[in-house]
């Protein structure tokens, strides 16, 4: 008995889950986009599923057959800024030579910088929004798998530094007992190859990075500065000085 007729009419079937999938796929885009774009406009409180629906013709309820909860709207398109962002990164870091270290760090974090300076909103609502307790703990959350890649894209940096050349600048078993502890507990959930006082070192890195990315984003520091270029400049030159790698300025690099 021949299965072609059998065949045949399972073909349809399978072609037409998958225009469906790919409709459904380009409904999730759009809505994320115009989420964005929302925010663009009108800040964070601008970014609601009503809002959302009626910039797309749609009705509230036909958006919540998409995303179930304004929450979950929310994280989704936080998702899609980290994963732009990651790329942004992981290609400033691939365009130099893999034997610079010093080099491929710096482009990183030039190349977040510049991100974070055009895309002032998204990055507000990535960074200025701590991830919910919930969020934490569900595996499944888009926003912390997509945060985790970005966090990595510093991370396996410094795994590769500190294999080719530890340099701590603290003796782990020096710092206080109460930041031993928190620093194990990091050390545990990143389950990273780098030893504690390594994972410290990168940690304060990360805060002197984000910290001053942060007040040059929400322009906490336009009393003083009219531009921070040379500020984070000078910040990245220290970076490579705490790690002993070679710093050149941008116009080197």
């Amino acid at each position: 008995m021949s299965m072609t007729g059998s065949e045949d009419r399972k073909m349809p079937q399978q072609t037409s889950s998958s225009r469906v999938e790919k409709r459904r796929q380009a409904t999730l885009l759009e809505i994320r986009s115009t989420a964005r774009q929302l925010l663009r406009k009108h800040g964070p409180t601008g970014v609601t599923v009503n809002a959302v629906a009626r910039e797309m013709g749609m009705s509230g309820p036909a958006v919540y057959r998409y995303y179930a909860s304004h929450d979950a709207l929310v994280e989704a398109v936080i998702a899609d800024f980290y994963q732009e962002l990651t790329t942004t990164m992981q290609a400033a870091r691939d365009a130099c030579p893999p034997g610079h270290p010093g080099r491929r760090l710096a482009a990183t974090c030039r190349s977040m910088r510049a991100w974070a300076i055009n895309h002032p909103g998204e990055f507000r609502w990535m960074f200025a929004s701590p991830v919910r307790a919930a969020a934490r703990h569900d595996a499944e959350s888009p926003r912390l798998r997509a945060g985790q890649q970005f966090e990595k894209v510093f991370l396996d940096q410094f795994v590769d530094i500190w294999e080719k050349n530890p340099s701590p600048a603290t003796r782990f078993e020096d710092l206080p007992s109460s930041l031993q502890e928190q620093i194990l507990e990091y050390a545990a959930r990143a389950d990273s190859p780098l030893p504690p006082e390594a994972l410290h070192q990168f940690l304060k890195s990360w805060i002197r990075l984000y910290g001053l990315l942060c007040m040059e984003v929400l322009h906490q520091l336009d009393f003083a500065y009219s531009d921070l270029e040379p500020v984070f400049e000078e910040s990245l030159r220290e970076l490579c000085v705490l790690h002993n790698l070679e710093y050149l300025p941008p116009q080197e690099s």
